[in-house]
């Protein structure tokens, strides 16, 4: 089993902010909350309540994922789990079928801009293959240099920060990113 691992305690878009955009922006957006915290089952209830649509934690921050899998659940939304990028597939597996979402990182959470890590893909393709219906994710140096690289492992959900925001063009690089994830999954379907 994987060791509980530290994770910052703090949270930078807390159930307070998720609540207010769910305000001003009604049901519509889809809120998934990518929770990098130390104690994920304390967060759950609130987000919840603050109207978020997905709760994904680190399976390396919990002691007891199934339980916190349910709670979630019970909670009303979808689940996501992610792993680090010390942390190998096999760990997340036994979890598959009872998730949502599989979240794959790239780099080491907590800071932007760092560079891709290309040695996760086969994590992703390793995914793909055996749970062919998962939603499966990437984050961390995701932009139009190694979008390709995520879409071909089998990455149909994608995580971009600063390719987008540093980029004098956010809406093309979002169309790239989108379009490449979209032509890699038909192409997928039509070769089962």
């Amino acid at each position: 089993m994987v060791k509980p691992r530290h994770f910052v305690p703090n949270i930078t878009f807390g159930h307070p902010v998720v609540e207010s955009l769910r305000k001003q922006l009604g049901q519509d957006p889809f809120f998934d909350m990518h929770m990098m915290v130390s104690r994920p089952e304390q967060w759950v209830k609130p987000m919840a309540v603050a109207g978020a649509n997905q709760y994904t934690f680190h399976l390396e921050a919990t002691e007891n994922p199934g339980a916190l899998i349910k709670d979630i659940r019970e909670n009303g939304m979808k689940v996501g789990l992610a792993i680090k990028p010390g942390t190998t597939v096999e760990y997340l597996a036994p979890w598959a079928n009872q998730i949502d979402m599989a979240l794959v990182m790239t780099v080491e959470p907590g800071f932007g801009g760092q560079k891709f890590m290309e040695d996760m893909m086969p994590k992703v393709h390793w995914l793909r293959t055996q749970f062919p219906s998962l939603d499966i994710e990437v984050d961390g140096g995701v932009g139009p240099d190694t979008i390709h690289k995520c879409a071909e492992a089998g990455a149909n959900m994608i995580v971009s920060g600063s390719a987008i925001m540093r980029s004098e063009d956010p809406r093309s690089v979002i169309n790239l990113l989108r379009n490449v994830c979209s032509e890699a999954a038909q192409k997928r379907s039509l070769d089962r």
